[in-house]
């Protein structure tokens, strides 16, 4: 410990930023990019650019789809099935089971009812949102337990930035563009974290409380004598009853909705349908409430008997569970709420900026000073920023420019785009490291052009240009292209700043050219 407790807190602020920085970047930019995961499916998956329905779905029609797919398959003695119906940010259907080979689903279009191709990605609810949380490392939990490191890393970095910074008002309006690089990173880096603080501190914590059963197993078992079974029963109404053994029939889907609608009293409907034990005399149907209208992610749900649609349980979330759905609602914002999703769009990046000019402090400050002392410290953190930084957004970007190259009908198409994303993404560390004074430059550049050919190619193979998706009004795929187009502009003009400054000190640094004063006819004698 430092002598003084802001000292100390300095210090902190320091090593934990350096340490769990390039995790947290990761974490922040894949989250700021769940904002809109749905409408990065529409980008990803063309066959799911439908215009929204007006009048809702008929489920008995999606149901006979399912029950359709599972005989054609021969999906005999299947444990659960499921519907989701359409919505305004998700306007196809789908339908899906886990069969005998695995997990299967099926886009519907809900208009026609035609069974939409295969999408072959995992899009932006399958990859980029999972990895937000997961990070894809499922063995054991310890994506789970990494982010949660991270969590608290961050938690930790924002009230030791609080006490550090004791002029945080000034620090507000403080921004000076005229300045060295250190003082410029800096008074951004000041200046994003004061103006999202509230904003960081709640995203932070909500995702750490979102997880509670996995940082703290035991705890919430307690009082039920260890017995989580009858505790996720009581907490998240959870019901189950065995198979027959016996043959039996579905019935009507919509009437189910319209009880549980009645039931719930609110005029929202089931944004979720599980048939338990399809074609079994004990199978029986779960609606789920939708939240679209609500910050709090409702766990209201009703359990209906298959065949005859006899109410056999509703379940009423209880104030403290509550109390943590309406926090997890504030994280995953999955309420309709334009403005509000912008707002969170444009302070997720604010904290990307938090973590990266926090780094480029750190370098600037230290960097005379390692290289006159012979440390590689900058240089391996150089390099770990740029890969984790620039390097990642140039990922994401070569994930969907993967996507847009590949055909349709490949197996396995979407585990060549999960690939790619830490395939392209191992190798902007590769290039950092080898190309450290270069490297900000060269991938700035990259991610300019990995910009505007994922524009291209969007409009090449489907022939959704921007002028089309503006004139029909398809916001989702018009957005995701100027916003590329957008970000590959800032890459842009950052490369050229960059590397007009580079020059400029190369030209400063460089030894001035011996001046000759004697006079030609003295140099002959």
């Amino acid at each position: 410990m430092e002598q003084g407790f802001r000292a100390s807190m300095n210090w902190l602020h320091t090593w934990a930023g350096v340490v769990i920085g390039a995790l947290l970047f990761a974490i922040f930019w894949m989250g700021t990019l769940s904002v809109f995961d749905r409408e990065i499916d529409r980008w990803m998956m063309p066959m799911t650019r439908l215009a929204p329905m007006e009048a809702p779905v008929k489920l008995d029609a999606l149901r006979d789809i399912l029950l359709s797919d599972l005989e054609a398959n021969g999906e005999e003695g299947v444990r659960n099935a499921f519907i989701i119906p359409p919505a305004e940010r998700a306007p196809t259907a789908r339908v899906g089971y886990r069969g005998k080979d695995g997990f299967k689903s099926k886009f519907v279009n809900p208009a026609t009812g035609e069974v939409l191709p295969e999408a072959g990605t995992r899009g932006g609810t399958g990859f980029i949102f999972p990895f937000h949380y997961s990070l894809h490392l499922r063995a054991g939990g310890v994506g789970y337990w990494l982010v949660g490191l991270a969590g608290m890393a961050m938690m930790a970095l924002l009230v030791s930035g609080v006490i550090v910074h004791v002029k945080i008002f000034r620090d507000f309006f403080t921004f000076r563009t005229d300045k060295k690089t250190p003082r410029v990173a800096l008074d951004l880096h000041n200046v994003t974290g004061v103006l999202a603080l509230p904003f960081h501190f709640l995203i932070t914590l909500s995702g750490l409380v979102i997880f509670i059963t996995i940082y703290f197993p035991t705890t919430p078992n307690i009082p039920y004598e260890r017995d989580s079974q009858l505790f996720f029963k009581e907490a998240f109404g959870s019901y189950t009853r065995d198979k027959a053994g016996q043959p039996g029939s579905i019935g009507s889907l919509d009437a189910m909705a319209a009880e549980a609608m009645r039931l719930w009293g609110d005029g929202t409907r089931p944004f979720f349908v599980r048939i338990h034990h399809p074609g079994d005399a004990n199978g029986y149907v779960e609606m789920r409430q939708s939240y679209e209208n609500k910050v709090t992610m409702s766990m209201d749900r009703v359990y209906f008997d298959a065949a005859s649609g006899a109410v056999l349980h509703h379940h009423v979330g209880e104030p403290v569970l509550n109390a943590q759905r309406f926090i997890s609602g504030l994280h995953f914002i999955q309420f309709k709420h334009w403005t509000l999703r912008w707002v969170y769009f444009a302070l997720g990046l604010s904290g990307c900026v938090l973590i990266v000019t926090g780094f480029l402090f750190w370098l600037e400050s230290r960097r005379k000073r390692h290289t006159q002392q012979g440390l590689s410290g900058v240089r391996i953190v150089e390099g770990l920023t740029i890969g984790s930084t620039t390097g990642i957004i140039f990922a994401t970007l070569g994930f969907f420019i993967v996507n847009r190259v590949l055909p349709l009908g490949p197996e396995h198409r979407d585990d060549i785009e999960f690939w790619a994303f830490y395939a392209i993404w191992v190798l902007t560390f590769a290039h950092a490291w080898l190309r450290t004074r270069r490297g900000w430059i060269e991938q700035c550049y990259a991610i300019a052009a990995a910009a505007l050919l994922a524009v291209l190619l969007n409009a090449i193979t489907t022939g959704d240009h921007m002028l089309r998706t503006l004139m029909e009004g398809n916001w989702p795929v018009f957005g995701m292209d100027a916003m590329m187009l957008a970000g590959g502009a800032i890459a842009l003009a950052t490369a050229i700043r960059l590397q007009r400054r580079q020059s400029t000190a190369q030209t400063a640094t460089r030894p001035a050219r011996a001046i000759r004063t004697d006079k030609p006819e003295q140099q002959h004698a």
